[in-house]
């Protein structure tokens, strides 16, 4: 019983992930032996469970019905698990993150580093990239993702709303007259961010919204890097607010438009979909909620 329940586990791994690859990689074996697990699990069922390819693999009608109660098994095996682990004291155990590096010197570190004093036996593992990774392929168990989500089965909280600046450098406001209305950055030179669109929602006081479309002059992955290149006067941008606010201060950035800023953007937290509600994954989720009080205090 036991080799099949290890087999089932591995079964059900492989079919999160996508390949043996991927799930030899989060299960720390060998691919060979990922691939006997499933033919033992196979033969001792007696009929086929998946359909291997070279690229992918699908699930038979047998296998979609055996990956439905593996997950179950699972699931409550965890949650018997981080129950225990939940109403320690002390809890324990390993929390894997990915948070986007432009949040690197954000309020949100900030937090999380409490978190980790608050709980000292837990270890973090961070991984700060602007790329999106694949949560299940990865064994990631919460990722922090920043503007408006796409369609997944993936879990999902609005943690809180990033308020933006429309900032230039003194040097580059010489070179055009004063604006009055966002119409009148068209021409402007302006500094684009790979990860997000050429497509600029401005907001005023009154509420009111002005879509503007440009063509970066430069186009660059980091926001540290569109920092710098707007106080050496390369263009527009629209940085979050805590990473210009002190250059502001100081005059290395001026607000050309003050009565208009970039639409804030939402941040959420998403997690894998079997996650359970004992788990330090939403333990940190609650913690960062309480720390925040206000999805919109950012």
């Amino acid at each position: 019983m036991i080799n099949e329940l290890r087999a089932l586990a591995i079964f059900a791994k492989v079919v999160e992930a996508g390949s043996f690859r991927s799930a030899s990689s989060m299960l720390k074996l060998s691919t060979s032996v990922v691939s006997h697990h499933i033919s033992e699990l196979e033969k001792r069922l007696g009929t086929a469970l998946l359909y291997r390819s070279t690229r992918q693999l699908s699930l038979t009608s047998e296998g979609e019905k055996l990956f439905l109660s593996a997950k179950e098994m699972l699931s409550a095996a965890e949650k018997g698990l981080n129950s225990i682990a939940y109403k320690v004291a002390d809890p324990t155990g390993r929390l894997s993150l990915s948070i986007p590096a432009m949040l690197t010197r954000s309020p949100l570190i900030d937090d999380i580093a409490k978190f980790a004093k608050a709980f000292p036996k837990v270890i973090l593992s961070i991984n700060f990239t602007d790329i999106q990774q694949d949560l299940i392929r990865e064994g990631i168990d919460l990722a922090i993702r920043i503007g408006n989500l796409k369609d997944s089965a993936l879990k999902s909280k609005r943690l809180f709303t990033m308020k933006r600046k429309l900032v230039a450098s003194p040097s580059i406001m010489s070179n055009y007259k004063v604006p009055r209305h966002p119409k009148d950055l068209l021409k402007w030179e302006w500094i684009g961010l790979k990860m997000r669109p050429n497509t600029k929602i401005l907001i005023n006081q009154k509420n009111e919204t002005y879509s503007l479309d440009f063509q970066p002059k430069i186009v660059v992955d980091s926001m540290d890097a569109v920092c710098q290149l707007a106080i050496a006067g390369l263009g527009l941008a629209t940085p979050p607010e805590f990473l210009v606010a002190e250059y502001i201060h100081q005059g290395c950035l001026v607000e050309p438009l003050t009565k208009w800023q970039a639409e804030p953007i939402p941040i959420y937290a998403i997690w894998p979909p079997n996650a359970s509600k004992e788990s330090l994954t939403f333990r940190l989720i609650s913690y960062l909620e309480k720390k925040k009080g206000s999805p919109d205090n950012f």
